[in-house]
């Protein structure tokens, strides 16, 4: 599904780059909190060294953004997860503060998120949390969600193809992803 919105917004002119999680060394959040010390918008300087802060650089330089994650135990992955909590830079929460403010507070970025799943569609929308962490995890980069979409069923054989409705829906939101700039 992600393939083929990249492929759509290709189509409307759009240069692409897919990220997998799983190239990237991210480390464990040590829960410091030395990135959310200083103010101002720009996210915060993580003490930790690993391919973190260079996805983060692509985020914040792209207009457009397709979060995705299949969903383990009612959830996102565990590393998108981890890489969700690395995102606390993008708050500022010096100490005497009780609880973090985001830094970037206008949505000026557009975001397609997708969740695959082994329950159905329908169930998976009332019974997962996987879409709203994607929400979150848009919102903290400053992106609003201009299409989401739900996979379900998929886990019924290792190599499973798309519905011809999942395509349409994919290919409509990546040429939305463009399309809305």
């Amino acid at each position: 599904a992600v393939d083929v919105a990249l492929e759509a917004a290709r189509a409307q002119g759009a240069e692409t780059r897919k990220l997998f999680l799983l190239d990237h060394p991210i480390e464990f959040c040590h829960n410091c909190r030395s990135c959310t010390q200083e103010p101002g918008v720009p996210r915060g300087r993580c003490v930790i060294e690993d391919g973190m802060a260079a996805m983060l650089d692509e985020i914040d330089a792209a207009d457009g953004l397709i979060f995705a994650s299949p969903v383990n135990i009612g959830e996102v992955t565990a590393i998108t997860r981890r890489f969700f909590e690395r995102m606390v830079c993008y708050n500022y929460w010096p100490w005497e503060h009780p609880a973090p403010k985001p830094r970037v507070t206008q949505l000026t970025k557009r975001a397609v998120l997708i969740t695959s799943t082994a329950m159905p569609r329908l169930i998976a929308r009332f019974f997962t949390r996987s879409m709203g962490t994607l929400r979150r995890m848009a919102k903290v980069v400053g992106a609003r969600s201009v299409g989401e979409l739900y996979i379900g069923l998929a886990a019924q054989v290792p190599d499973q193809q798309l519905t011809d409705a999942e395509i349409m829906r994919a290919t409509a939101m990546g040429s939305r992803l463009v399309a809305s700039r």
